[in-house]
């Protein structure tokens, strides 16, 4: 059984949207939250990227759910220590309803400030140590760390949580999804891959839980919902590693200049056949998920939340 939550994408809709977004989404019968951390956007067509935790602090304040980022990347935008005292306080304000989701990320986010971008061996790396300081910093104890990545001196976090902060770590392989079983609280990824998560569960992921998500377009016609995919999000079916490695959004325009509307309709669950919906959401559940995430593409997200209270959260299995 699973449990099913609303994924807010800062990188299409602005932070007053997010927030009725939100409180729809509470409203409709999702159980939870995710939201992503973006300094751009992927494309300029979705148009906006909100600072996730100045977003987080507003939710806490219009609803009751549990918050999670997917995902934040914890080691080059912003050091660990300072993500740190960011989750710290996401956790406090949100009564302990805040789960931490970190991953390796993007150039596209991570290489404003002119840092190299390393390679992805490299980033596993940097992002372990990352986890080993946050969780040092988590306890409240005052922390000097010197690593081969990031230096702490002195520094300690006096607003915390009454629980740890959990930490769920992203993974698209099967070296990230062994990180991820030995050093995080769960598992993210993004498609419904039972061989991986029997990776991560094989290297200590045991019964922890695994979370993830997926984008579909509510529409009354199907090919206009293909055509809104295709406009705002392409960028979904880029091929391979191009994610991690491109730098800007007009990089990503130019990529998806190769992405075709027929790739976008065999790709993405498009229309107002619940049934569609249904078995979208279910193969994450069948996969082995614990909690699936949903995002709706476009403007259509009051009609897109009537749909899933009425026809498709009643049937689907529930963890409650």
């Amino acid at each position: 059984m699973a449990a099913y939550g609303y994924f807010l994408s800062c990188e299409e809709f602005s932070p007053s949207q997010l927030l009725e977004q939100a409180r729809m989404a509470e409203q409709a019968g999702f159980e939870a939250l995710a939201i992503s951390d973006h300094f751009h956007p992927w494309n300029d067509e979705q148009g906006q990227s909100a600072f996730v935790w100045s977003m987080i602090g507003a939710l806490s304040q219009v609803t009751s759910l549990p918050v999670t980022t997917l995902v934040t990347c914890p080691t080059v935008r912003l050091h660990p220590a300072i993500n740190a005292q960011a989750a710290a306080t996401s956790a406090v304000l949100t009564d302990g309803r805040f789960r931490f989701g970190i991953g390796t990320g993007e150039a596209l986010n991570e290489h404003i400030l002119g840092d190299a971008w390393p390679e992805a061996s490299q980033r596993m790396d940097m992002l372990e140590e990352a986890v080993q300081v946050i969780r040092e910093l988590l306890t409240g104890e005052q922390v000097t760390h010197h690593g081969p990545h990031y230096t702490v001196q002195n520094a300690r976090i006096y607003t915390l949580p009454e629980q740890p902060v959990p930490i769920y770590v992203s993974g698209f392989g099967p070296q990230a999804a062994a990180l991820a079983g030995r050093i995080g609280d769960g598992f993210v990824t993004m498609t419904p891959d039972a061989d991986l998560i029997g990776r991560f569960r094989s290297a200590g992921g045991g019964g922890k839980p695994v979370i993830g998500g997926l984008k579909v377009c509510w529409d009354t016609d199907r090919d206009r919902a293909v055509k809104t995919v295709h406009r705002l999000w392409p960028n979904e079916q880029l091929p391979g590693e191009l994610a991690q490695v491109l730098p800007t959004p007009r990089h990503f325009e130019q990529a998806a200049e190769l992405v075709t509307e027929e790739m976008v309709r065999k790709a993405t669950t498009c229309g107002d056949d619940p049934d569609e919906h249904i078995t979208a959401v279910r193969a994450y559940t069948d996969a082995g998920f614990d909690e699936v995430y949903v995002n709706q593409i476009g403007a259509d997200q009051r009609q897109f939340f009537d749909f899933y209270r009425t026809r498709v959260l009643p049937d689907l299995p529930r963890s409650r």
